[in-house]
């Protein structure tokens, strides 16, 4: 690749003058470079990275970069976990016209190959040599696939792979020229961003610069971010949702972005860094609350009583913010005050005690969960995007939050209902389309630029609520259809499931998987003298019963068609390693139908059986 001598960009130069992602971070660059944009944790110490710092480092990838035999409109992959390095890889190497494909570090072996061969990558980032070695048996498929970089070096000889391997801390060079950067179109293609594949192979979104960009520039118009802002990255970059609302965005305003360590030392990481912004899918604060109600259930009903009183009183007090209520009186006033600092200030200690935004997007939540969080004071604010939109298309406001719903639409993005109720999208933010898939973009981006989302929703004073997936919908043999998602959310809104998923496609009745939560299941088991590890005790009696009575309670707002007839538990989780979630943390029910349908036949014929 040839360089491009470029000036930094001019004081007077606005956001508006960005056009594309690279000239993004230049400009960030020049405007802060003291200040810091990145802390992460290194050799057992939290190293803090200044934008300036970045922008040097982001230099040295350019330049080896451009030592690569690699032409613009190259497709470069990286299966990184967050870190500085994955940011300066992919600007540099979008600064070189080259187009980036992130992966997912918790994807399966062969579906990440399928990717880089769809994808046509001539260049693969990793985060470890194991990462390239699983890989390696799919490696007829990769015919393009040249050199693969490792972040880490390893403690042993490197295996002849069919690919050349080297190590960035010997590829990069020590010093580079000043940054450079040849991508000036907008609308040229940036990044292709794979969906998650519930239902088939993943399909490799288009994403512009312009795409982007101004979804990023819509989100600071609808809720404004500052400077001052702290952002706690823990979702993976190669979400689109990540990638645009904890990376691009946080650059655009210049706060600082922390990276987590693991999923497993969040709640560290949140009461140590305190962050005032967290981005996240409803799965994180499903668990936080599945830990509350648990705590609620081993504790006397003194305190399930304080809580009860602090979500009455915190409801009532939102409404009223939200103009949709009365104020509290002075006694609830004082009241709420005490409740506040015996019940909800623990429960907020728990994020960081700070947080001024807790943004949930990538799947709905459960109206339940919604209005308990916000009701302890959580600032939340429950979004609707997918990644065809880049991501983001609509968030509710702190001055206007309807939780149950997902918000009002961003600035610039328009949306309505189609047939079937189906939520159309049209905007600057709508994909190029799907790589190297034309009849199917044109099977959902139709003459008049409308995007056709596959969700059902509906619009109510502005607001969208999103009602179910219109390929997910469970038709029963007496013509009845029902939303799996809807029934789903309720149900494991109880401590004793972490995870279901409705079936019933052509049967006579809804029945539904389990995954009960280990800890409440001992606690159930202990009160029974029953042993948690023999298979045989979730087939006990009074456990189906307790199952039976969940359902009926939990579904009691739902017609009779929609109730949850039989069940079949596990302790099992269903997780992205074995293949049963996609790496956005969704479930794949074909796979899940696939790999348990020994006992859904079960369900439906003769007795119920839980093992």
């Amino acid at each position: 690749m040839q360089h491009v001598a470029v000036h930094p960009p001019p004081d007077s130069m606005t956001t508006d003058d960005v056009t594309t992602l690279p000239e993004l971070l230049r400009w960030r660059c020049h405007r802060s470079p003291e200040r810091e944009a990145y802390r992460q944790y290194e050799a057992q110490v939290w190293r803090r990275y200044s934008w300036r710092e970045v922008e040097t480092r982001v230099e040295r990838w350019q330049a080896a970069l451009a030592g690569e035999h690699l032409v613009s409109g190259d497709r470069v992959a990286v299966l990184l976990r967050n870190c500085v390095d994955w940011v300066c890889f992919d600007l540099a190497a979008q600064s070189l016209g080259l187009i980036v494909v992130p992966l997912y570090t918790a994807d399966h072996a062969e579906n990440t190959a399928d990717i880089l061969a769809d994808s046509g990558a001539r260049l693969l980032l990793v985060g470890h040599l194991d990462q390239w070695m699983a890989l390696t048996r799919y490696r007829t498929r990769l015919p393009h696939l040249s050199h693969v970089l490792c972040l880490e070096m390893p403690l042993t000889l490197v295996p002849d792979t069919g690919a050349r391997v080297s190590f960035v801390v010997q590829w990069l060079p020590g010093e580079a020229p000043p940054q450079i950067n040849v991508a000036k179109d907008p609308h040229a293609l940036a990044t292709l961003v794979y969906t998650s594949g519930t239902t088939g192979h993943p399909k490799g979104v288009m994403l512009s610069h312009a795409n982007i960009l101004s979804n990023i520039h819509a989100v600071l118009r609808h809720e404004p971010i500052e400077q001052d802002d702290l952002f706690l990255s823990f979702l993976p970059l190669s979400h689109a949702f990540e990638r645009t609302a904890g990376c691009y965005l946080p650059m655009l305003t210049g706060s600082c972005v922390v990276y987590a360590r693991e999923i497993s030392t969040l709640g560290e990481d949140l009461a140590m860094v305190r962050p005032t912004i967290l981005v996240s899918v409803p799965r994180i604060y499903e668990r936080i609350y599945a830990r509350l109600q648990q705590q609620l259930a081993e504790r006397g009903a003194l305190t399930r009583a304080l809580v009860r009183w602090t979500q009455e009183l915190g409801w009532r007090q939102f409404q009223a913010r939200q103009h949709r209520g009365t104020a509290p009186g002075r006694w609830d006033r004082l009241l709420r005050l005490v409740l506040q600092y015996l019940v909800a200030r623990p429960f907020l200690a728990r994020f960081g005690g700070r947080l001024r935004l807790a943004v949930s997007g990538g799947a709905p939540m459960s109206v339940t969960l919604s209005r308990c969080l916000v009701s302890l004071g959580l600032p939340l604010l429950q979004g609707y995007g997918l990644t065809e939109a880049a991501p983001v298309v609509s968030v509710n406001r702190l001055n206007d939050n309807v939780p149950e719903s997902a918000g009002t639409p961003l600035p610039g993005i328009e949306v309505r209902l189609g047939e079937q109720n189906e939520l159309l999208v049209r905007g600057p933010n709508v994909m190029m389309g799907y790589w190297n898939r034309p009849e199917e973009t044109a099977q959902v981006i139709d003459a008049d630029g409308w995007l056709h989302t596959g969700d059902q929703g509906r619009i109510e004073q502005g607001h969208v609520f999103i009602v179910g997936r219109l390929k997910e919908i469970v038709v029963l043999s007496t013509g009845e259809k029902i939303t799996p998602d809807n029934v789903e959310m309720v149900l494991i809104e109880d401590p004793l499931i972490d995870q279901a998923m409705v079936v019933g496609e052509g049967k006579p009745y809804l029945a539904a998987l389990l995954v009960l939560n280990a800890r409440a299941w001992g606690a159930m088991a202990q009160r029974w003298s029953l042993s948690t590890q023999d298979p045989a005790a979730l087939a006990d009696e009074r456990l189906q019963q307790h199952i039976e009575n969940l359902c009926r309670q939990s579904l009691a707002r739902f017609p009779e068609y929609a109730q949850v007839r039989r069940c079949w538990v596990t302790l099992e989780p269903w997780t992205i390693a074995n293949g049963l979630l996609t790496p956005t943390l969704k479930l794949k029910r074909p796979a899940i139908e696939h790999r348990f349908a020994e006992h859904i036949l079960k369900l439906y014929v003769g007795h119920l059986s839980p093992v």
